[in-house]
């Protein structure tokens, strides 16, 4: 089968890798995944990589298929390393600082945008979700404000039109997943995490967190304290954990909030949780589909100096 296309976006994950093909009207011509992200390469098994996704695709033009990538092929331990941009910075200048790794199979031209980093005391790095604020920008011209990017390591971003200001990370999902599987919290997370207490506990977590988000490092200990004392349940305890850092990510970064709706990019289960704790606040989540925000921010890159 072949597809036909003015151009190719790639989105190259830790997990994933996913490609769609670009027709000269912008339009998206074929969408393919692959399991085959950087987590699972070595330097040399990119090429090869992305030539597999792409068996098939005929360009519109004579000459080389365009393809252009963000997220972690850029990375120091990817493919080739793309420098960062350092912020405060417009992100319309991505393609600009692009790279170009070699490509055994000429049919294919490739530029790999660059992440973004924040130094001056406040150390800090993005890789691919720059690109998706690009692409929200695109969506919604002139947003200034602060946007949420729940994920393993959440971002916090001061997002002005198409300029990033500055930026935090909070390694909520990370900590999830370690407290849970590699701490003395396991014990009591031990069983069925989806039952009915999960949401109880959840409410629960957020509240404290967001209450007191200064007292972490010891509330997290009341996982352990109530599965032994209290009869607490593993969805509870689950939830109370995934609550407890929730709230107190969000609890931490309330003074960025303002009266607009805090735009949430991410998957949608997880941007459901934030805009549930947000509301706690009085805030609103608003959650943005994270394959089209980076569509148009692949897209967006391209047509600055296209």
């Amino acid at each position: 089968m072949t597809d036909i296309v003015d151009w190719v976006a790639v989105d190259w994950g830790t997990s994933n890798l996913r490609a769609w093909g670009i027709a000269a009207d912008g339009a998206v011509t074929f969408s393919r995944n692959s399991p085959k992200g950087m987590g699972k390469l070595t330097r040399e098994d990119y090429s090869a990589a992305l030539s597999e996704l792409l068996d098939g695709v005929t360009g519109t033009r004579a000459g080389a298929i365009e393809v252009l990538v963000c997220g972690m092929a850029g990375a120091r331990q990817g493919w080739l390393e793309a420098p960062y941009l350092e912020a405060p910075t417009d992100l319309r200048h991505l393609l600009a600082g692009a790279v170009q790794p070699a490509m055994p199979n000429t049919r294919f031209a490739v530029s790999i945008l660059p992440g973004v980093c924040q130094k001056n005391g406040a150390d800090n790095v993005m890789r691919g979700e720059e690109t998706q604020l690009l692409g929200l920008a695109s969506l919604r011209p002139g947003y200034t404000g602060v946007v949420c990017m729940p994920g393993t390591h959440s971002k916090w971003a001061q997002l002005n039109g198409t300029r990033i200001d500055h930026f935090a990370t909070a390694m909520t999902g990370e900590l999830f997943e370690i407290l849970s599987t590699h701490s003395v919290l396991r014990h009591s997370l031990a069983g069925s995490l989806d039952g009915p207490g999960r949401a109880e506990g959840f409410a629960a977590g957020a509240a404290a967190g967001l209450e007191r988000p200064q007292e972490l490092l010891g509330q997290l200990f009341q996982v352990r304290a109530g599965s032994l004392l209290s009869g607490r349940t593993p969805d509870w305890c689950a939830g109370f954990l995934s609550g407890l850092l929730i709230g107190t990510e969000i609890g931490s970064n309330r003074h960025l909030i303002g009266a607009e709706p805090v735009p949430l990019i991410g998957s949608a289960a997880l941007c459901a949780l934030y805009a549930d704790v947000l509301a706690k606040t009085g805030a609103t989540g608003l959650p943005v589909d994270a394959t089209d925000v980076v569509l148009a921010g692949l897209k967006a890159a391209r047509s600055a100096i296209a």
